[in-house]
Formats: C-alpha cells, structure tokens, sequence
C-alpha cells in the first residue's frame, strides 16, 4: 500500500495507538498499543499475548476488522483493515523485529505471546 510520504513518517514516529476491534456481543473494545507499520506489505502489526481480549475478539471471529487510530496533537492516522491473530514464531519475530526498530527496545517476551496482524485496506487522516 503506498501513502504519502509524510503519512509514512508520522508511522515512523514512535507514537501509541489506541487499537478497536469488536467482543463477540458487537460491542467495541479499544485498547492503547504500540504498532508497526509495513507499508510495503500494507500490514500494521501488534504484539500481545493469545490470552489478551483484542486477541481473542479477533480469534473469535475470524475475518474481523480492527482499526488503528494514531494520534499526536493535531495530526491523526487510523489505519483499518482485516485483522488476524498468528503464533507463527517467523511472524512474531518479524513483529518484534519492527517493534524494536520503531520503540528502540525489544517488546515483553510473555508466554503466549503472539502478533496481529492487520491487512490494512482503509486509511482516513488529518494534518499529515
């Protein structure tokens, strides 16, 4: 997916995001993140653990959407998309790989951990 040049330097700052995605009542869970941007591939992941709700909302309904909403004074990003859930350790290390490239240290290392990944097919901004 290709976005304007400053659209991709505002996903490289190290901002956080708040992440929505839906419980299996419908309602919205939003949660603060940190993420990673792949605009080559389109994807935004996450890490987190299987045992996390925006994980297991994601699992629960598989082909779900997600939306990410990064904002930073004035300017916002949210990047929207189909979202899975993978404990691919190629797949987490490549999450963790950008992680640590774009928050400047390596993210926890719980047991269960596991990426998102959102296949983003919908991007809205302001300012950027």
């Amino acid at each position: 997916m290709s976005l304007p040049a400053s659209m991709e330097a505002f996903l490289s700052e190290p901002h956080l995001a708040t992440l929505t995605t839906l419980r299996p009542d419908g309602s919205p869970h939003v949660v603060a993140v940190r993420f990673t941007w792949d605009g080559h591939e389109g994807l935004a992941r996450v890490m987190t653990v299987a045992s996390s709700r925006k994980a297991r909302n994601l699992v629960a309904g598989p082909g779900g959407r997600a939306a990410l909403c990064q904002v930073a004074g004035r300017r916002w990003i949210t990047l929207e998309g189909t979202a899975t859930v993978s404990g691919d350790p190629r797949r987490v290390a490549e999450g963790v790989r950008r992680y640590t490239g774009r928050y400047w240290s390596a993210p926890p290392d719980p047991p269960g951990r596991v990426v998102v990944e959102i296949a983003v097919d919908r991007v809205m901004s302001l300012n950027n």
